[in-house]
């Protein structure tokens, strides 16, 4: 059966079709509910270990199974979910996107910016999407902030303070190499939470300083059939830094895998008030504001909490009704743009000009529910 059919003037309508490229650990948690999405199909899950896509696909009932090569010669597949590593996201994007298919890739968007404007260039000239993670700011939480803060909840917003500190996730993580290697390390694998929530709090970053180290040479695997062995470390593992807003509001970030404190912070400050914004690597979470009050205000936050996944169905609606998607290839270029920035102040030990823009799409309405069947 068809993912979806064809109207009379050659638009598709119905559930959008889906294919999932990259069977690891991630994958679980996706499939886990775009199996669930009613305006989507997931029909073939791909991945150079065949074997392993197989067991995923029936895992997560999906009829299809097998090669890259399969999956892009699937017609009805329309958006292709690309879970590899962060090193070959470019690579099997442009894949996809010769194959006519539109591409919601997991962060980072792409390791440097020259790739990145590659992929942006190939998604236009083809008249493609290229969506990409982080998708947590069209949860509740983000987004229940977002719109007290444009209502005027902290007055207007000044500045913010961000810090994710632990240990590092070589003690659970199975395979956690590739998070110590170029495109990883705590600013590339954490900072696009932090990034794209505070661009759509305060709008394109203009200017970014920084301090980074690295305190050990090698880490050691600390679970699974693995454990004992060592990997070496080759980017920063602790990164400190300012940014500066267009809109002239400033924010201190810290991304850390030093810390035997585990911590995670994100608040913002205005003119009338502060704000505790809830992780932004969650869907939920409680908006406290602090207006100088005995006691401060806790807002529950309304509207999806349907977790990873929740852009691939808000791209493939955007698709359907011809309208830009919210977590863009654009956006994600930006916070590429100003992550590269922040690891070359830490190198030069000097401030560095964040050159792109984003114009940063609406806030969703509260009754916004990827779990409706729209299409």
């Amino acid at each position: 059966m068809s993912a979806a059919s064809t109207g009379a003037a050659g638009a598709r309508t119905g559930p959008v079709g889906v294919g999932v490229i990259g069977a690891g650990v991630i994958s679980h948690q996706y499939l886990g509910n775009l199996t669930t999405f009613p305006d989507l199909d997931v029909r073939f899950v791909a991945d150079l270990d065949e074997a392993r896509a197989r067991v995923r696909a029936e895992e997560f009932g999906v009829p299809g199974h097998g090669s890259v090569a399969d999956l892009l010669a699937d017609d009805d597949i329309e958006v292709v979910v690309n879970l590899t590593l962060p090193q070959v996201h470019v690579e099997v994007a442009l894949q996809v996107l010769a194959a006519g298919k539109h591409v919601w890739s997991e962060k980072p968007f792409a390791l440097d910016r020259a790739s990145g404007q590659r992929l942006l260039d190939a998604a236009h000239d083809a008249g493609l999407r290229v969506a990409t993670a982080p998708d947590t700011f069209l949860g509740a939480g983000l987004q229940t902030a977002r719109r007290m803060l444009e209502d005027g909840a902290v007055g207007v917003p000044q500045s913010a303070l961000t810090s994710l500190q632990n240990p590092g996730p070589e003690a659970w993580h199975p395979n956690p190499d590739f998070l110590f290697a170029e495109g990883a390390g705590p600013l590339f694998d954490l900072g696009p939470y932090y990034l794209t929530a505070l661009v759509q709090l305060f709008g394109p970053v203009a200017r970014v300083s920084a301090e980074t180290s690295r305190s050990r040479e090698v880490r050691t695997i600390g679970s699974g059939p693995r454990a004992g062995e060592t990997f070496p470390v080759t980017v920063p593992t602790h990164v400190a830094a300012l940014l500066r807003f267009e809109g002239g509001a400033s924010a201190q970030c810290t991304f850390s895998f030093e810390s035997q404190i585990r911590r995670t912070l994100f608040e913002v400050t205005g003119v009338t008030g502060s704000m505790e914004v809830p992780d932004p690597n969650t869907f939920d979470g409680d908006v406290v504001v602090h207006d100088g009050g005995e006691e401060p205000s806790a807002r529950p936050a309304v509207g999806a909490t349907s977790t990873r996944g929740t852009g691939v169905v808000e791209l493939a609606r955007a698709v359907r009704a011809g309208v830009p998607e919210r977590a863009s290839g654009e956006l994600a270029f930006h916070v590429l743009d100003a992550m590269v920035a922040i690891a070359e102040a830490g190198e030069r030990g000097e401030p560095v000009e964040v050159t792109s823009t984003v114009d940063v799409a609406p806030a969703l309405p509260e009754d916004w529910d990827p779990r409706a069947r729209t299409l």
